[in-house]
This record gives structure tokens, C-alpha cells and sequence, in this order.
């Protein structure tokens, strides 16, 4: 087979001839050309057939195998991340528990590193194949919910304690349990006495300590001062109220040490034994009163030693 080709610059023309092995061999590299052509198309699309967005050729790329192993390999994924959202919320509230024991623990005087909080209890036995089965994805998953809902449960009860104790120690510190003076006995108790100036039978509203002048007189339990200056009676004294409509009483002193508003701690000095007002020596009076209404310092305070 001949071809002429003429050029329209030179007007030369040029034969070209075809034989069998020229057309076999162009036929051969176009071939090998379309192969490659194609596998290179092929490996594209394979790799980025996921990413196409439009459904009909996304049917036509993927094998229904394929597409199928894809839908699967999503919705585990999909559980996988909810299971590891719910995983993240238990070790948080385990990091919760392991703080609210703790202080559990310090409230109620148990040491923290005999409850070893930060190492996994010891478990074992014998190995038993007969029983043994896989656990499924969906026990997998109630066990999570289970252990979920226990946590909650744990975590609502030891903060429910901790709230009881945290109570209970601060109503210590409230309540007038300090003795307000560093003595072992006092010269005139609670009760009917016979009184120093009348001789009369009346009754004493508070317990009276004997000391030296300038004895320190310490806060009964922590308060707002609510008196502090002379009294007809009670010469220089000092009222504290500690919440509840109870209220501590220091009279007779020599020196005030807090003022009106002050806010005290139990054991701080708020004054200093004396011998003004209505008082036969130097003495300090004391006083626990509830809603107004005198109360026996004696079930209140706690005894030295």
C-alpha cells in the first residue's frame, strides 16, 4: 500500500510506503499505548473511586462487593467512635471517683495509699476453655451501658457522703466545743446558785473560770462578733454568733481584742481575763445561749486531757 503526502509549502510530494510489518507494527504500539492508557485510568479511579461524589458512577466503578465491605467498614467505624465517645465519659468519671475517694478517705482518717486508688485489683483462677465465648459487638456494647450506669450510680453516692462529711466537719468547727480558757475547773457552774452579792438563791446562766488577769480568752468555735463593748452587768464582753441562733459569751474581761463584725476561728484570742462589771474577782464568764435561752456550757465544751 502506498500513501502520498504533499506538503503546500514546498509542493514537493513524498510517497510513503505501507507494508505488512509497518501496519502491524503501528497497530502493536497503539495497542500497548491504549493498554497502558488504560491501567493508568484504572488505578486512579481505584483509588480515588471513594471520593466520587456522583452516584451512578460510583455504581459503574465499585463492585457491589466492594461497595457492600465499604457500608461495613463505615458502620463499624461509626460504632467505634460512639463506643470510644462513651469510653472517653468512663475514664472521666473513674478520674472523678478516684479524687472524691481520696477525699473521702483523708475525711474519715483512712490513708489514700492503703486503698491504692491508682492500681488494678488482682484477679485470677484457674483457665476454663469450656464455657468460653467471643463476645459479641452488641454484648460488648450493653456491657459498656452497664458499667456506664454503675459508674453514675458510685459517683451520685460518694458525692452524696461527701457532702455528709464535709458537713459533719464543719459543724465541728461551728458548734462551741473549744474550752475558752486553758483551766481544769471552774468556781461556779451552770444552775441555781446562791448568789456572791445577794446571798439569794438565783439561777447562773453560764459557768465561771477562775484565772489571773490577762489569762487569754479564746473563740469557743469559729463566728462573726456580733457584741463587743462594756456592759452594765458583764463589764467588757464579747458575743459570738456561730449560726443556728447560737451564740458564745465572754464576760468580765480586761482587754477586747475583736471588734464588731470581726470574723473569728475557734481557738483565736479574742480577749483577756478581768474583773469588770458585776464580778467579785478576776474570772472569766461564760455563756452558750440558743435562740436567747441559756444552754449548759458543760454539754458543749470538751474537757481537757
Amino acid at each position: 500500500m502506498n500513501i502520498i503526502l504533499i506538503s503546500n509549502n514546498s509542493g514537493r510530494a513524498r510517497k510513503l510506503m505501507l507494508t505488512t510489518p509497518r501496519i502491524f507494527l503501528v497497530l502493536g504500539t497503539f495497542l500497548v499505548c491504549m493498554i497502558i492508557l488504560v491501567l493508568i485510568l484504572n488505578t486512579i479511579l481505584l483509588r480515588y473511586a471513594d471520593r466520587i461524589e456522583l452516584p451512578l458512577l460510583r455504581t459503574l466503578l465499585i463492585s457491589p462487593q466492594e461497595e457492600k465491605h465499604h457500608k461495613i467498614q463505615m458502620h463499624l467505624q461509626d460504632n467505634l467512635n460512639v463506643m470510644a465517645s462513651k469510653v472517653g465519659q468512663m475514664q472521666a468519671q473513674l478520674l472523678r471517683l478516684d479524687a472524691l475517694s481520696e477525699r473521702l478517705a483523708e475525711s474519715s482518717g483512712i490513708g489514700a495509699s492503703d486503698l491504692s486508688f491508682n492500681q488494678i485489683p488482682g484477679q485470677g483462677g484457674p483457665r476454663n476453655d469450656l464455657l468460653a465465648d467471643d463476645l459479641s459487638f452488641g454484648e460488648f456494647s450493653e456491657k459498656l451501658e452497664e458499667f456506664s450506669a454503675m459508674l453514675d450510680e458510685r459517683a451520685e453516692k460518694l458525692g452524696v457522703l461527701d457532702s455528709l462529711l464535709r458537713f459533719d466537719r464543719i459543724t465541728k468547727f461551728v458548734l462551741p466545743t473549744e474550752m475558752p480558757i486553758e483551766t481544769n475547773w471552774f468556781s461556779s457552774g451552770y444552775g441555781y446558785r446562791i448568789d456572791p452579792f445577794t446571798g439569794k438563791k438565783a439561777f447562773h446562766e453560764g459557768v465561771d473560770f477562775p484565772a489571773e488577769i490577762g489569762t487569754p480568752i479564746k473563740a469557743a468555735a469559729g463566728g462573726v462578733v456580733i457584741f463587743s463593748e462594756r456592759h452594765p452587768e458583764y463589764g467588757n464582753m464579747i458575743e459570738i454568733d456561730h449560726g443556728g441562733d447560737l451564740v458564745s459569751r465572754y464576760a468580765h474581761a480586761s482587754r477586747l481584742l475583736v471588734g464588731l463584725g470581726e470574723v473569728v476561728l475557734q481557738g483565736q484570742k479574742i480577749a483577756e481575763v478581768g474583773n469588770t462589771g458585776r464580778s467579785s474577782g478576776a474570772h472569766l464568764h461564760f455563756e452558750i445561749r440558743h435562740k436567747d435561752k441559756p444552754q449548759n456550757p458543760s454539754k458543749f465544751l470538751k474537757k481537757q486531757g
